[in-house]
């Protein structure tokens, strides 16, 4: 199915024939005002723009309809979960949003993600968003609590450079999911914080992490799950919805990981990293690790240990610094050696088509292999 049949879907999906649920009651909220506690950076106050009483960071027109109105994409408020063990409806090559957090490890299959974009979870005990945009294939997992409240997260029907605009359901604000900030309502310019997490087979989730819970098709909605409706939208190069830029460096929709230190953004190609397995490199001040050590995943490190700039290598499947020869694991810690114990600080990034990338950030660099 290429776009104009993606679109066709989307008015199917949500015309009232498949749309079978009853809008939840969050749809209708009064906006809290929590504003005159949070303070924003002088470079973000600077951005906020306000036109006929409306707080903005982005020009209201360039917030377009995707088609489906508020909430018609339902967001799952209430996960159900299941052991790995008690797993039938994940196949193996399945993608995963995986996260672990506190020891409390959970996947998120993406054949589910696809039909709700948004999970509203509480993961060791930290309240998160975990957050799927299909038509730019961005996942990205954020700490709901703002100013010392939890706030709950919806989609608002509306994109943002052909991304998804999320609403909370405490000020009604719009969030761009890419940018993991509100731009536009009474918390404009207000920044989530990213959470880890890993995109990765199914397979190879439950072999770093058998004990993992598992999102369920219990949603308390009727969806044709396992059936992705965007077809073989991931490999046309057709953008449906309208961007600010468009960069030829890559194909559209290749996927890369996107990494960004004090204002300067780099992109990664995914299929770089893997084939190199470790990637030595810096993004402003910041020396970043990538290691991949599984298909379609990899992880971003912190490569400063007390100051000092470790050089990572990989030889005989595992991977050392070169400094000590300690053997580290993939969750960043020393095994063996010197080192042993010590733990780099993991980073997090965001992956997704390079269409979508180079549209907010037209002026990435690109790493050269």
């Amino acid at each position: 199915m290429g776009g104009i049949g993606v679109v066709a879907v989307f008015v199917a999906m949500f015309s009232g024939e498949m749309m079978i649920d009853s809008p939840t009651e969050n749809t209708l909220i009064q906006p809290v005002d929590i504003t005159s506690t949070l303070e924003f950076p002088d470079q973000i106050k600077d951005k906020i723009q306000v036109t006929n009483g409306v707080k903005h960071l982005v020009p209201l027109d360039k917030i377009r309809s995707g088609g489906p109105p508020k909430d018609g994409i339902p967001s799952i408020d209430d996960p159900k979960f299941v052991r790995a063990v008690d797993v039938t409806f994940v196949a193996d090559k399945d993608i995963v949003i995986g996260l672990e957090i506190n020891g409390d490890a959970r996947a998120y299959p993406l054949s589910i993600l696809v039909w709700h974009e948004i999970v509203n979870d509480k993961v060791g005990n930290i309240p998160v968003a975990v957050t799927y945009c299909p038509l730019c294939y961005t996942n990205q997992v954020f700490e709901r609590t703002i100013d010392e409240k939890v706030v709950e997260f919806g989609t608002s029907g509306k994109l943002y450079n052909s991304n998804l605009v999320m609403y909370d359901r405490l000020t009604d604000s719009y969030w761009s999911q890419a940018l993991g900030q509100a731009i536009m309502g009474e918390l404009t310019g207000y920044e989530l914080m990213a959470i880890s997490f890993d995109v990765i087979s199914w397979e190879d989730w439950k072999k770093i992490h058998p004990e993992t819970l598992v999102l369920t098709r219990d949603t308390g909605y009727v969806r044709a799950y396992g059936v992705d409706p965007y077809g073989d939208y991931y490999t046309d190069p057709q953008i449906i919805f309208p961007v600010d830029n468009r960069d030829d460096r890559m194909h559209p929709k290749e996927i890369i990981l996107g990494f960004h230190e004090d204002g300067v953004y780099k992109a990664y190609k995914q299929l770089n990293v893997e084939s190199s397995v470790v990637i030595n490199d810096q993004v402003k001040n910041k020396p970043i690790l990538l290691v991949s050590l599984f298909s379609g995943n990899a992880r971003v490190f912190d490569r400063t240990i007390d100051g000092e700039v470790l050089e990572f290598t990989y030889k005989d499947n595992k991977i050392f610094d070169t400094k000590t020869n300690s053997e580290w694991n993939y969750d960043g810690v020393a095994v063996s050696g010197d080192l042993v114990g010590t733990e780099l600080n993991r980073l997090s990034f965001s992956p997704g088509f390079w269409f979508e990338w180079v549209a907010f950030h037209p002026q990435t660099e690109v790493y050269q292999k």
